[in-house]
């Protein structure tokens, strides 16, 4: 499989709709936001500051993270590079394309890890042991 540059991972910004009276504001995903039909929506909350989540790639699904609340890092793995992305503000989003391994950790205290992903839930399609990973990868 080939290599996903991880300089080529951005965060992407959503639309952000602010109220004029000053009561808010929100954010909105719609059809077209991301390269994918969102299959599955879950979200990750009361996370230790001292645990780490993921721990993962998937052959197939594609992934966009967002921090509804508070912060956490992102560490994504190609399998020859490794990159942190923090994530801290719920109007930009992560998109993560399928063949990265990704770790969760550092969150604070009240983060929220909303995820929207374009596959249901599938266990053959994760890579759970790194060393399969790296094959998977050729390396």
């Amino acid at each position: 499989m080939q290599y996903v540059d991880l300089d080529k991972i951005e965060l992407k910004e959503i639309p952000k709709i602010s109220d004029p009276d000053g009561r808010g504001n929100l954010s909105v995903v719609e059809k077209d936001f991301l390269p994918f039909t969102i299959k599955r929506v879950y979200y990750l909350y009361d996370v230790p500051s001292s645990s780490t989540r993921g721990g993962h790639a998937h052959k197939e699904l594609q992934q966009f993270l967002i921090a509804l609340s508070g912060s956490f890092d992102v560490v994504l793995d190609n399998g020859k590079a490794r990159r942190t992305i923090t994530l801290n503000k719920p109007d930009r989003g992560l998109l993560i394309p399928n063949g990265v391994w990704r770790e969760l950790e550092d969150f604070s205290s009240g983060a929220v890890c909303l995820s929207l992903v374009s596959e249901e839930y599938n266990e053959d399609d994760y890579i759970r042991e790194y060393d399969e990973f790296k094959s998977f990868k050729g390396a």
